[in-house]
């Protein structure tokens, strides 16, 4: 009797109550009937109302939340920007820091070389003073003196050859290191915007998430209410229960009768009845569903008892969506059931939404099928998440039929 939702129980209270005030109704007097029914509605009144409201602050919520999450792709983009940026930074720093050592270096081995320089050039112009009759007479022969004027000629021009190497070594590593100090310039005013653009991405998040937060409170606020007004409907309903009556009843088209009455885990064999009411999805049902609703229990008794291949609702279950959601074909079908105007043993029976008795529908099993009638199982007729059992009218009910494995 409920849709599974992954991110909330927002239903959870109205399906566990939606078979529960025709069924006691019914049963009595037809004038304590309608004193009943309108004490039942003030409650489903007060609870829709609710509903309502919970719904519009999830809605807002989830808008939010969509919203942030969007802002948080981008925001890990401009992440993902800085971080590449700055790796370029740092391989651009340590070729600066490398060019800066060689500069350093070169000038160094520059100022080493021009002193060697000077040194030579001295003891040239030492040398200078004396004539070249006075350096060939100390010469032993005309080969001597020529080999010492080839050798002060040779040493001058490899010095300055080598002083104007390493001048233009020092040129080159200059302009290298100015080129990366342009590139180093430009990439740390784009890291500067980058990081200012970030900051206001990640401030635009946490005010999203906060209001997403802010509306979610807003909700469980809500659902609190429900939990209450639900506990004071279920009061109300034991206490009608208490004056006996109940097993039957006629709501429009939809006839039962022979209620067994709640008996908790029953004959139904179904497995997860001594566990959690709405023990929630992903961390329960197998379909998507909540344990030990009338949704759930029916699935998991076609597929495992009857041998019908039954899929995963993808959170939307609530019993009249099996046969209308929003307007569309519902989920049933969307897993291949399909229509029978011929019940079978296996075959699901949906009782479409009806205000003031089933809310949000109610789904049972037939079990075999007599003239007219049908015996069903169930799970959660009195909101209690127990089994029974009934007979209904095959009018006002709709059947379908899963594929069998």
């Amino acid at each position: 009797m409920k849709r599974m939702s992954t991110t909330s129980r927002r239903r959870s209270l109205l399906s566990r109550v939606c078979l529960v005030t025709a069924a006691i109704a019914i049963a009595v007097s037809v004038p304590l009937a309608y004193v009943q029914r309108a004490q039942a509605d003030k409650w489903d009144d007060k609870i829709a109302s609710l509903q309502a409201k919970a719904d519009q602050y999830q809605a807002q919520a989830d808008k939010l939340k969509a919203k942030a999450d969007t802002l948080q792709n981008k925001l890990d983009q401009i992440t993902a920007q800085v971080k590449a940026l700055q790796t370029k930074i740092d391989i651009n720093q340590k070729k600066h820091d490398k060019l800066q050592a060689d500069i350093t270096a070169n000038q160094k081995k520059l100022d080493n070389t021009q002193d060697t320089l000077g040194e030579i050039l001295a003891n040239l112009y030492v040398d200078s003073d004396i004539s070249p009759l006075e350096m060939l007479a100390s010469s032993q022969n005309i080969s001597d003196f020529v080999d010492k004027q080839e050798y002060r000629s040779s040493v001058r021009d490899q010095l300055n050859s080598t002083i104007t190497d390493i001048k233009n070594i020092k040129k080159q590593l200059e302009d290298d290191k100015a080129a990366v100090d342009k590139v180093l310039t430009e990439q740390k005013s784009q890291r500067a915007q980058l990081a200012a653009t970030q900051s206001e991405q990640a401030s635009l998040v946490a005010q999203t998430r906060g209001s997403e937060a802010a509306y979610k409170r807003l909700v469980n606020n809500v659902r609190s209410q429900m939990e209450s007004a639900a506990a004071q409907q279920r009061a109300y309903y034991a206490a009608l229960q208490a004056q006996g009556g109940g097993d039957s009843g006629v709501v429009g088209n939809f006839v039962y009768a022979n209620w067994s009455g709640n008996q908790g885990c029953g004959g139904g064999g179904y497995p997860y009845c001594a566990g959690p009411l709405d023990y929630n999805y992903p961390n329960g049902s197998q379909y998507a569903l909540f344990y030990r609703e009338c949704v759930d229990y029916v699935a998991w008794r076609m597929n495992h008892v009857y041998h019908k291949r039954v899929g995963s609702f993808g959170g939307v279950g609530m019993a009249y969506q099996w046969i209308n959601w929003d307007g569309n074909r519902g989920t049933a079908y969307k897993l291949g059931a399909v229509p029978t105007s011929n019940p079978q043993p296996g075959d699901a029976v949906v009782l479409p939404a009806t205000y003031g008795f089933a809310p949000v529908g109610h789904v049972m099993i037939v079990e075999y099928t007599s003239g007219d009638w049908v015996h069903v199982s169930q799970y959660n007729f009195y909101g209690t998440g127990e089994y029974s059992t009934m007979d209904i009218k095959k009018s006002g009910v709709v059947f379908l039929r899963f594929p069998s494995d």
